[in-house]
């Protein structure tokens, strides 16, 4: 093996595949930062242009933006407060608080550090244990799936950060979201009111965009005509400091270990890992209050987790031929018109392919670390800008990436929909995370829930009988008492004083 290994680095570094590997890297840095253009988008985008490549360099160019776009999308959620990708929502939590505190190059700098980590350990593991990892991921079934999901649910009540009811409402928005359209198991129409657009549901993508980037326009055009004019904000340049790296590098690693397992279960993607990472680390820190407020933890947390998927999603892809998500799938196409069976013979039959992708994996991780670090004070140039000419440009990107997953205009009124809906409960004071986060796992707790039902003839022996998903169960559980525990906690302290 580490023949094959040494043979791909020199792969990598050759002058065929280098330069491919960079444009890869940063044109998906480019395209996860604006609002709507996901890393799955940019790597079916640039598919078509594979087709006369040598298969290495095809995929690695692919690969690289994949590894570029999810750490792209920390960019606006950081800077604007904007996720560029789903993957990055949990991002804002702590990201741009950091960044209204004038910290905007230390907190994109521990972002570009933490993804880096979760992105390398990720590597390393796919290179190490991959087909044990696989074998995990052989034995989700429905009743896992739904575990799973559950558990991610119960993140819900830990980034309501101040109020637990109105989390909840919000989450029960999303739940109510994600029942629209066709009935996963009996194919009965749901909530659609006879319109043909909702029939296939609602796209998350321009939720994502209206929630966010929208509400966040009109929360700060408001701010243009009820405050007095101000210079443009002025940020520190200083990057992340000795003590922060040492404050979050055991978080860092542990999320991109979880990142990496959670990718490696074919469905659950970067912007579950995200969100259950948060969760574990605000659930083990010593100063949870602190998360949501600028956390270096929580920023490391979330970021570490997102890019841990990037390897692990590849496990089942390479080992067992099913794509572990999205961006996985179009990558199984990738290999497929170059001619490659994904599978336990990829190994042995194609090994300078496999191994060619491994290395480039670990120096697109570097090479993204690189454009992170010296971007930053471009980067920090964006919110610079005056806001009366940022916040026309912000919400016109956001209108064009709704208009542009499925060059549908219905989407746009989904986006603007949503982003109304955003700027009234940010009046409200409830939290807009519970609700994308219900949207992305309520469909995959429902359907894994009826199909285990199912499967055990109605019972609920399943939740018991089945290790892995009792093991979640358990989770969940732990995962909610400990959040109602840290909530009575800190409802007592102004008591206190």
């Amino acid at each position: 093996m580490l023949e094959h290994l040494f043979s791909g680095i020199l792969t990598a570094f050759s002058p065929s595949v280098f330069p491919v590997l960079i444009f890869g890297v940063l044109g998906g840095i480019i395209l996860g930062a604006l609002p709507g253009l996901t890393a799955t988008m940019g790597v079916a985008i640039l598919l078509p242009f594979t087709f006369g490549m040598e298969p290495t360099a095809a995929l690695v160019m692919l690969i690289g933006v994949y590894i570029g776009g999810i750490y792209g999308g920390s960019i606006a959620a950081i800077l604007l407060k904007t996720p560029g990708t789903p993957a990055s929502a949990a991002t804002v939590l702590d990201g741009h608080t950091l960044a209204a505190k004038g910290q905007a190059a230390r907190a994109l700098s521990i972002s570009a550090v933490a993804s880096f980590i979760g992105g390398l350990i990720s590597t390393i593991v796919l290179i190490a244990i991959a087909p044990l990892l696989a074998d995990f991921a052989l034995k989700f079934n429905a009743p896992e799936y739904f575990a799973l999901a559950l558990f991610g649910l119960t993140i819900i009540a830990s980034v309501s950060s101040k109020n637990i009811l109105k989390g909840l409402l919000a989450g029960c928005i999303g739940l109510l979201v994600s029942t629209v359209g066709l009935d996963p198991i009996s194919s009965v129409p749901r909530f659609t009111f006879d319109v043909m657009d909702l029939y296939s549901g609602i796209n998350v993508i321009p939720v994502l965009i209206g929630l966010f980037a929208i509400s966040e326009g009109l929360n700060q055009l408001e701010k243009l005509h009820t405050q007095k004019k101000s210079a443009p904000p002025k940020f520190d340049h200083k990057l992340l400091s000795k003590k922060d790296l040492k404050t979050m590098l055991p978080t860092a690693v542990k999320s991109g270990l979880m990142g990496t397992s959670i990718g490696s279960v074919p469905g659950a993607g970067a912007d579950i890992s995200a969100f259950v990472c948060y969760n574990e680390a605000k659930r083990s820190a010593k100063n949870p209050d602190e998360f949501g407020k600028g956390s270096v933890q929580g920023l490391a947390a979330a970021e570490a987790g997102n890019n841990g998927v990037t390897g692990g999603s590849l496990v089942p892809l390479l080992t067992l031929g099913v794509p572990g998500d999205a961006v996985a799938a179009v990558l199984l196409g990738a290999l497929i018109v170059q001619g490659l069976t994904p599978g336990p013979l990829l190994f042995s039959q194609s090994p300078e392919v496999v191994y060619g992708v491994f290395s480039s994996m670990l120096v697109a991780n570097i090479v993204m670390l690189l454009i992170g670090l010296l971007g930053i004070r471009f980067f920090c140039r964006i919110i610079e800008v005056p806001k009366i000419i940022m916040i026309p440009i912000i919400i016109f990107l956001s209108v064009i990436g709704a208009y542009a997953i499925n060059n549908s205009m219905f989407d746009v009124g989904i986006a603007i929909s949503f982003g109304l809906l955003g700027f009234i409960l940010n009046k409200m004071e409830i939290p807009s995370s519970p609700i994308l986060l219900a949207i992305i796992l309520g469909p995959m707790a429902e359907t894994n829930l009826r199909k285990s039902l199912l499967m055990y003839d109605g019972s609920w022996s399943f939740l018991y009988e089945r290790p892995i998903a009792l093991a979640f169960i358990v989770l969940a559980v732990f995962s909610v008492y400990s959040t109602m525990k840290l909530k009575k906690k800190q409802a007592q302290a102004p008591l206190a004083e």
